[in-house]
């Protein structure tokens, strides 16, 4: 709780919301057995990226020979396809402690860029696919307009592009909210989106941006305007608080200067930087200048809260060759902050809150005999036995309730695709 950690909790629920929470209270009507934690946010996903996991890892090269793998994958999914796999996708989400999830979504038409019969179509596929699997979904849709800085969209890339920031927002304005869904905004890069364009890509909730995941993509920034991508955003006026910077590997001293007087947030996704190779970013350096940070599973080649979560502190320990750079509150908070993607009521076990949260088992062969203030360094996202959103239980037992073998599920539909 925000006090700490206390021991038989009641938590009262009605319409979605948590409407008390008593300590010591007798036990009474559904019991969490193990140690109940708010949900965990998950700030930066590409659902579709989930069919890459186990197929790539056997390869070399880099972040860039990568993406060519990725757009293969983009070109063979439709709406009917991206449900699907979503759903699958969202559901192990949810089994792994996460009970929101910002998609970072630009797979909007067909192929060619030709708009389906709804513009919207593959955003509503991801809207469905949510609803289903019982996770909060805030939908940033990103506006994608270059194939790099002064270069047409490729054949794969016209499917994400709706050709100017003005049109982007005209489609996004059809989308609808509803209590799971909502909408944000996001700037794929500096590299995607001219510079005369930024700041036409705004949203009232939150505005994320691919920021510095690569030193090609700071470079190329430097070439074309004389800049570094932070500076840019600062300069067209987009370096707000309702800012989500993305990766925020390679940043000047400057530029994390930038990002803590506009008060903006960043968002570290360990497993997946690990992955492509992108670097260690200055996560405590961030924290210290007062950025606010959180987590997200990206190309979902790992989908585990815990994992996530405590990789902000493992891998500034490897940075600093230091231990300790992050206390397990401040761990937690990064974990939690649902505020990222739009739903700043959720993450805290408080009256008013939403009534978002998991309990952890903690007599795994991973959990037994932790102090339970350690289980951010000693859970994983198997150990998640129940998860509640909005109100409803998700998971129970270590099942989840509404997609019958989510395994099976992806299995499936991943090899349809590659099949395809």
């Amino acid at each position: 709780m925000p006090g700490g950690i206390a021991a038989g909790v009641r938590i009262d629920v009605a319409d979605g919301r948590i409407t008390g929470v008593t300590a010591g209270a007798p036990r009474a009507g559904t019991v969490l057995a193990g140690l109940t934690l708010p949900g965990f946010a998950n700030g930066h996903s590409h659902a579709f990226h989930r069919a890459l996991r186990g197929r790539t890892h056997h390869e070399r090269g880099t972040f860039w020979t990568w993406r060519e793998r990725m757009y293969a994958l983009a070109a063979r999914l439709d709406p009917d396809s991206y449900y699907r796999l979503a759903r699958g996708v969202y559901a192990e989400m949810v089994l792994g402690g996460y009970t929101s999830v910002g998609e970072f979504h630009y797979l909007h038409h067909a192929p060619g860029g030709k708009p389906y019969a709804d513009p919207n179509a593959m955003g509503e596929a991801l809207r469905q696919a949510a609803a289903d699997a019982g996770i909060r979904l805030t939908l940033l849709d990103t506006c994608y307009l270059a194939g790099g800085i002064g270069v047409e969209p490729d054949e794969v890339q016209r499917r994400f592009s709706d050709g100017s920031a003005a049109a982007w927002a005209s489609r996004v304005a059809e989308l609808k909210e509803d209590a799971g869904f909502r909408v944000g905004a996001a700037i794929h890069s500096v590299r995607a989106v001219p510079a005369d364009q930024l700041s036409e890509v705004d949203s009232e909730r939150v505005v994320h941006v691919h920021l510095s995941e690569q030193r090609g993509e700071n470079e190329q920034c430097q070439a074309a305007y004389g800049r570094t991508p932070t500076e840019l955003l600062h300069e067209r006026g987009v370096l707000t608080d309702r800012l989500v910077a993305v990766h925020a590997t390679h940043l000047t001293p400057a530029d994390i200067g930038l990002l803590g007087a506009g008060r903006a947030r960043a968002c570290f996704c360990p497993t997946t930087e690990r992955d492509l190779g992108d670097g260690i970013g200055p996560a405590r350096a961030l924290r210290d200048a007062g950025v606010r940070l959180g987590v997200g599973s990206d190309s979902n080649a790992v989908v585990d809260a815990f994992e996530e979560t405590r990789a902000l502190e493992l891998d500034d320990r490897l940075a600093s060759e230091e231990r300790g750079r992050f206390t397990a509150g401040e761990l937690l908070e990064a974990g939690t902050d649902h505020a990222a993607v739009g739903w700043p009521e959720a993450g805290r076990l408080e009256q008013g809150a939403a009534a978002d949260f998991v309990t952890v088992g903690l007599d795994s062969v991973r959990t037994a005999g932790i102090e339970p203030s350690g289980v951010l360094f000693a859970a994983s996202g198997a150990d998640v036995t129940h998860a509640v959103v909005a109100g409803r239980e998700v998971v129970r037992d270590g099942e989840h309730r509404l997609v019958d073998r989510p395994e099976t599920v992806l299995a499936k539909e991943i090899e349809a695709l590659w099949q395809s």
